[in-house]
């Protein structure tokens, strides 16, 4: 389970980093102005827009296990159409239908892990979704260059290439059972208990408190109400900071590091992603032993700085602009590592995958912002002045987190949905958080 709903982030993050080797070489085939560059390098990000809240409420509804199935297949024949485009108008509606399979994979992933993985370690499970999109990212962004400059493959096959992983994900699927916890929450105990005894043992329904699910109305209006909306309009501010300034840098990546007189933009393009799966990597390490809240001020804490530093020292060597881009990637990675899992445990059962959807909708409005305008914003403002914005950015999301952001390390996911989440550190000792 925790594999087949990583590798769906996978694709995202494989999706995803094979555009940004291709995007130059699109620019000029296509000869695409800079709003149509720009479009198409936001596409994707548009679709995960309209696309992750309704099949999250459609989840919430209907249950996660066929949803979860249809999306990837959309996925592998869309990526493949990529193949037969001609106009850059073809590529953008391709990557907008992209998007909306994309955006199925992040609320139904989270919210399909989330309830079937126990409390302990919950947190390094649930950060494998994002360890498995830099990884994604990674090996797209590494092997579309080899594509296209050793292999010499057109842009339009490279880009078709990401229905592969797709591919591989959906055959992973089969067999998975639905979710108990949705199953339980929607009157169906029998067939949860079933699953749980079968699959996880006896004694993990209770100690996970499944059997203290009850029925309460979910949808959009649920959602949005008391509580509910408190803990999502956090989750919408994190996941939209650390995923804004981002997807701008690491999209337009060759771009940006051109922009900063660095020469061999390839080169530092691929160690940048190296750098963002390392971070993705240590912040799974440390996730269960310093806590949520923790991790989630620091990394904003030294992520800031470094983009405004790039800002205001634009004209420092180039080893010391791909250091601070270093450090971005690490702490920006580990830092991701919370905006998947946030909504998914602090959003109660009847409106988790709603929920999931709808942060994930709102940070990829700072995303498809960010991506939309940089290559504008680049030969508008300056590269300097884009750096700067990003760690605006950064210091809103921290300070907003500062007040915000709960402890829910070693939790049952019925703890959290039920109780009272409080802006405060709990202590943390191995993995087990006591109020």
């Amino acid at each position: 389970m925790t594999l087949t709903c990583a590798w769906g982030e996978g694709v995202d993050g494989f999706d995803l980093g094979i555009l940004a080797v291709v995007l130059p070489s699109i620019k000029t085939e296509l000869n695409t102005t800079s709003v149509e560059f720009g479009l198409i390098g936001a596409s994707s990000l548009i679709g995960l827009f309209f696309g992750a809240p309704l099949v999250g409420l459609l989840s919430d509804r209907f249950g996660r296990k066929n949803l979860f199935t249809i999306d990837l297949i959309a996925f592998v024949v869309i990526g493949g159409a990529q193949a037969l485009v001609t106009e850059p108008w073809q590529l953008f509606v391709l990557r907008v239908l992209l998007g909306i399979t994309i955006g199925a994979e992040y609320s139904l992933g989270a919210a399909m892990l989330a309830e079937f993985v126990p409390s302990h370690g919950r947190g390094t499970r649930m950060a494998s979704m994002l360890l498995c999109w830099y990884v994604g990212y990674l090996i797209a962004v590494a092997g579309g260059y080899a594509l296209v400059d050793l292999a010499g493959w057109h842009w339009r096959w490279v880009l078709a290439f990401s229905a592969v992983p797709a591919l591989i994900t959906l055959l992973m699927r089969i067999g998975i059972p639905e979710s108990p916890r949705w199953l339980a929450h929607n009157g169906r105990e029998d067939e949860a208990k079933a699953i749980v005894n079968r699959f996880l043992g006896e004694g993990y329904y209770h100690a996970e408190s499944i059997d203290a699910e009850d029925r309460r109305p979910g949808g959009m209006r649920e959602l949005f109400r008391g509580e509910n909306f408190k803990r999502l309009a956090f989750c919408c501010v994190l996941w939209a900071a650390n995923v804004g300034p981002f997807f701008a840098i690491f999209t337009f990546a060759p771009t940006v590091l051109t922009a900063l007189n660095i020469e061999n933009e390839t080169l530092g393009t691929i160690i940048l992603n190296s750098f963002a799966a390392l971070g993705a990597i240590l912040g799974m390490v440390f996730l269960e032993r310093f806590g949520r809240r923790m991790q989630t001020l620091v990394t904003f804490a030294v992520t800031a700085p470094a983009l405004a530093i790039i800002g205001i020292w634009g004209s420092a060597p180039a080893t010391v602009i791909v250091a601070l881009f270093a450090i971005f990637a690490i702490f920006n990675a580990a830092q991701g590592n919370l905006t998947v899992l946030y909504p998914s445990e602090i959003m109660p059962t009847e409106v988790r995958a709603t929920g999931i959807g709808v942060a994930a909708a709102f940070s990829r409005i700072s995303a498809a912002v960010g991506t939309f305008l940089l290559p504008i914003g680049i030969e508008s403002i300056g590269i300097a002045a884009c750096m700067l914005i990003g760690a605006a950015i950064l210091v809103i999301g921290g300070v907003h987190s500062y007040f915000e952001a709960p402890e829910t390390t070693g939790l049952t996911l019925t703890q959290v949905s039920h109780g009272k989440l409080e802006a405060m550190p709990h202590h943390v000792d191995h993995g087990v958080a006591v109020p």
